[in-house]
């Protein structure tokens, strides 16, 4: 945004859904009566301000709502220049399934290490629950396009085709602000899959609490204009861009990754068979077997921008 300034703007980033600014809880958080602000009031002092009708507001160019610690924040860029790209590699003995396996998350590098492998079957995807998404309630599990946000994890990662990835207790409380994005080595034995890749918040209570999600269709992997599809049983890296956030981790949480390959109905399941999904019938359904590689040679790891505890510049704000 910053860098791409060149008018009077402002950006605000508040914890609320498709309905801003009406309630202070979104999902399963509460985010604290500080979370609903005078926001008819904010946008006509800026409004003023540009059209002459006053004089200019003394806003900083962005006020952003920091989750966790539940407050507002104004910032004079962004993404912000202080954020550290902290790399967090993903580490299993291969039974990373479910949220009970053994996958793990730190900054070790990896050495000689088994993959994880899933099968993904279209006929029975992981159902859409909480994340970014809007509309009418009842069409998904509990409603799940009218459930929206921070939902808990849980009942997702307990499926055996669904990837966990956790770190140990935090010693201290861990900000991440920005975009997060995960490298992955993968194989499969199709020709076209999808991959799915959730950030949650881990409380002491066992709660994994969605903070945000991205996706990636592979026919799509080099960019949204070309289709290019796989060879079976090839490695590749992708890049999975997750949406921005602005969450503390507190000391005694954890960071959970996990990864998928379906997140239905919010998208369209993809068949696997590598065609035109308006052309997909349901006899066009394959099974694919994803092959998840984390060893020295394929370090998939989650790359999360962290503000250090002592570069916390911003200005705090009701």
């Amino acid at each position: 945004m910053t860098a791409h300034a060149k008018s009077p703007q402002r950006m605000l980033m508040g914890p609320w859904g498709h309905a801003v600014n009406t309630v202070q809880q979104l999902g399963e958080v509460d985010f604290g009566p500080d979370a609903l602000i005078d926001l008819d009031g904010y946008r006509a002092d800026w409004l003023d301000g540009v059209l002459g009708r006053g004089s200019p507001p003394e806003q900083p160019p962005v006020r952003m709502f920091v989750m966790g610690a539940n407050v507002w924040r104004d910032e004079q860029e962004w993404p912000l220049t202080r954020a550290r790209a902290t790399r967090l590699y993903l580490h299993s003995s291969g039974t990373a399934n479910t949220r009970m396996g053994d996958g793990t998350l730190s900054d070790k590098t990896p050495g000689a290490e088994r993959s994880d492998v899933y099968a993904y079957d279209p006929r029975y995807p992981v159902p859409t629950y909480g994340g970014h998404g809007s509309g009418g309630g009842g069409i998904t599990r509990d409603g799940a396009f009218s459930i929206q946000g921070p939902m808990d994890q849980r009942s997702t990662q307990q499926r055996a085709d669904v990837l966990v990835y956790t770190t140990e207790n935090l010693p201290a409380d861990t900000e991440v602000t920005g975009a997060a994005e995960l490298s992955l080595f993968f194989s499969t034995d199709v020709i076209d899959t999808d991959f799915f890749a959730t950030l949650s918040d881990v409380y002491p209570d066992g709660r994994a609490i969605l903070i945000t999600e991205g996706a990636l269709r592979t026919r799509h992997r080099e960019s949204r204009e070309m289709t290019k599809l796989l060879t079976p049983k090839q490695t590749y890296e992708v890049k999975i861009p997750l949406w921005e956030t602005s969450n503390v981790f507190k000391a005694g949480h954890r960071i959970r990754l996990h990864i998928t390959s379906s997140n239905f109905p919010r998208f369209n399941r993809n068949l696997n068979s590598g065609k035109p999904m308006a052309e997909e019938m349901e006899e066009d359904i394959q099974v694919a077997h994803q092959v998840i590689l984390h060893d020295a040679q394929h370090p998939s790891s989650l790359m999360l921008p962290v503000v250090p505890a002592d570069a916390k510049r911003g200005t705090p704000q009701r």
